[in-house]
């Protein structure tokens, strides 16, 4: 019989993600995490493993975090599953975005961490029927949204609070006018 697991997955990952939003995901390391959730560097690859699976888990947290806004914002209500990605991504705080920004700009520097990232996309897009205009016009409505919110929280461009909403307000009524 094992030993009973004492170490908390989820303040390990809260750990992560401090070390993350503090000083970037270049800084991630499993010494950092560890450092942060005040356990030893073994303590974090008990229950991780490796920096890679480190971040897998980090990135399915921020999935599923997403994936319960949508739920949320499309429950009893006749939003489609692109006008809540489009508000989730929106009214997402700005502290969660640029976490999950950093956390991204790691992967682009790690591509054998881009797999989870690309199979999201890619179930994403694939909810597209393309056949239709309403489809055509959600795809470019999600990809409106992932631009600006890449461009904001990389750094590439400085976007005010009511020029973020402004966006979302112009992706909603130029090209979602007829889902």
């Amino acid at each position: 019989m094992g030993r009973k697991r004492t170490i908390d997955r989820g303040k390990v990952l809260d750990a992560a993600e401090a070390v993350v939003s503090k000083v970037g995901a270049a800084a991630l390391t499993i010494d950092a995490v560890a450092k942060a959730a005040g356990i030893t560097k073994g303590g974090v690859q008990y229950c991780f493993g490796t920096k890679g699976a480190l971040i897998d888990a980090m990135l399915e947290r921020w999935g599923e975090a997403y994936d319960a806004e949508v739920v949320q914002l499309t429950q009893g209500t006749p939003v489609s599953p692109i006008r809540a990605h489009l508000e989730a991504t929106r009214k997402g705080d700005e502290s969660s975005n640029a976490k999950a920004a950093s956390l991204m700009s790691s992967l682009i520097q790690t591509p054998e961490h881009l797999a989870s990232t690309r199979a999201w996309y890619k179930t994403r897009m694939a909810d597209f029927d393309l056949s239709t205009e309403a489809g055509r016009r959600a795809r470019i409505a999600f990809i409106a949204t992932e631009g600006v919110f890449m461009l904001r929280f990389f750094g590439f461009m400085e976007i005010s609070e009511q020029d973020w909403n402004a966006v979302f307000d112009d992706i909603q009524s130029f090209v979602l006018t007829e889902e």
